[in-house]
């Protein structure tokens, strides 16, 4: 029996090459949350680089349910050709948003795209053109992190370490959301079935050929990010969990190890009192030994917990999201 996922390969895969030779029709989705300020310089932009290059194209607008004026802005390019706007109900998410997006994207290649215009549309011919070359993804990568703090460099460094440890498939370290897909590789990530999308990761397990494309992000115009450390620390933790086990593992081996410690410990008691009789031990040693390993028992439970939680989250089978209003027309699909 054929999987979802590879029947959407399957299926789609071969006709990758005829696409690329006919008119590029090309979709851009931009998850949108209290981006007012700057969405009002980036969409002129943007439509400009698309007329340019594109011979059909189309912006999807996804509002994560911002407070600011963002919704308002979506509603207005709505009314315009090749600008359609979903707005979502609350906030779900950056990876619900793009995944939103995705959905609702209809072109042979797909680009996603921050819209705090730090990933300047100008680099979209270059996608595009790579992406006629054959490669069917196009990733964006930080040629440097030297306008990054040092907690989030480090961070970054131990995070994609830790991420690409398994061996199983690598995480490109400094690579984002800024990336063209090809259709088949849209349809591929669309068929995963998980809900907790760390889309890093899910970009990378689908495979397909990749090809990174250095820059240097610009100066964010307005505003400040919503990526705060806890949130990043957040975001490391559901990337973690939800494509490696390497911290149950790790709880294992420190487990066995402790076991070994203490059986050799209490052989050494034993012949301690063998050769040289009982002498009464410390308080201070039995208390302190005592909340060490209760630490580390709570420690092993609460990433047992993470991984109990992310299965919660899955057999509830909640929706991703949930659109509140569809607004503007894009692209139709093309025809099989």
């Amino acid at each position: 029996m054929t999987t979802p996922i590879r029947a959407a390969v399957h299926e789609l895969a071969p006709q990758a090459p005829a696409r690329r030779d006919q008119p590029l029709r090309l979709s851009c989705v931009v998850p949108c949350w209290n981006e007012a300020a700057n969405l009002a310089e980036l969409l002129p932009q943007l439509a400009k680089t698309l007329a340019e290059l594109a011979a059909e194209w189309e912006v999807i607008l996804v509002d994560d349910g911002s407070t600011d004026e963002t919704a308002a802005l979506l509603v207005a390019w709505a009314r315009r050709p090749g600008f359609r706007a979903l707005l979502l109900s609350r906030n779900f998410g950056k990876e619900a948003a793009l995944t939103a997006g995705l959905q609702a994207a209809a072109g042979d290649a797909v680009v996603m795209l921050d819209a705090d215009l730090q990933h300047p549309p100008a680099l979209l011919a270059t996608m595009a053109e790579r992406w006629r070359g054959g490669a069917d993804v196009v990733y964006a990568v930080r040629e440097n992190r030297d306008d990054e703090s040092a907690f989030k460099r480090w961070g970054a460094r131990l995070f994609y370490r830790l991420m690409n440890a398994a061996d199983r498939f690598e995480v490109p370290p400094g690579g984002g959301d800024f990336r063209l897909l090809d259709r088949a590789a849209v349809d591929a990530l669309l068929a995963l079935p998980e809900r907790n999308r760390f889309m890093k990761g899910l970009y990378a397990w689908v495979g397909f050929e990749a090809v990174a494309l250095p820059y240097t992000p610009l100066p964010r115009a307005h505003g400040q990010s919503s990526f705060r450390p806890w949130r990043l620390i957040r975001l490391s933790i559901d990337g973690l969990t939800a494509f490696t086990t390497w911290p149950l593992r790790a709880v294992s081996v420190t487990g066995t190890a402790l076991a070994l410690l203490a059986f050799a410990y209490g052989a050494f008691l034993v012949a301690a009192y063998m050769f040289y009789g009982n002498e009464v031990s410390g308080w201070t040693t039995i208390v302190v030994t005592l909340m060490f390993f209760v630490g580390v028992q709570l420690v092993s439970i609460g990433i047992l917990g993470e991984y109990i939680g992310r299965i919660f989250e899955e057999v509830k089978g909640r929706p991703l999201f949930i659109v509140k209003r569809d607004l503007g027309q894009g692209m139709t699909p093309r025809e099989p």
